[in-house]
């Protein structure tokens, strides 16, 4: 029996940046991954979403005005639907002095601005395991 592709979720926090979440989505793609986009910035849709796609994963890239905040939300209400499995990961933009916050959202890891695909891509494979498999 052929095993499903990894699906993630991926959403955006913050003004912009369209055109470079629909370019790593591409390259997420083209690299055997299955990727839903979401446009909402939420934390209750973004888990409705991801309920709904059955995701294993959601990527976030984060643009000024994001609040972070909002990264510990989706993971308190992806733990209180019975869904601790489904990681979050989160990168981009974010002030020096907000990383230390990083650490209490639950975010499994958080990449910085310049980060390359291939990185995130290789650390994808290397982390990001089927919940449904």
């Amino acid at each position: 029996m052929k095993e499903r592709m990894i699906r993630i979720l991926m959403a955006k926090m913050g003004e912009g940046g369209g055109e470079s979440l629909l370019k790593l989505s591409k390259a997420f793609r083209d690299s055997g991954f299955e990727v839903i986009l979401t446009e909402t910035q939420k934390p209750s849709a973004i888990v409705a979403s991801a309920i709904q796609e059955a995701v294993d994963h959601i990527g976030i890239t984060t643009f000024p005005g994001a609040d972070l905040s909002n990264l510990g939300k989706i993971r308190r209400q992806l733990d209180d639907e019975g869904l601790p499995e489904i990681q979050i990961t989160a990168g981009g933009f974010i002030e020096e002095d907000d990383m230390p916050r990083i650490s209490e959202t639950g975010v499994a890891e958080f990449f910085m601005m310049g980060t390359s695909i291939q990185e995130l891509i290789a650390w994808a494979k290397r982390n990001i395991k089927s919940c449904y498999n």
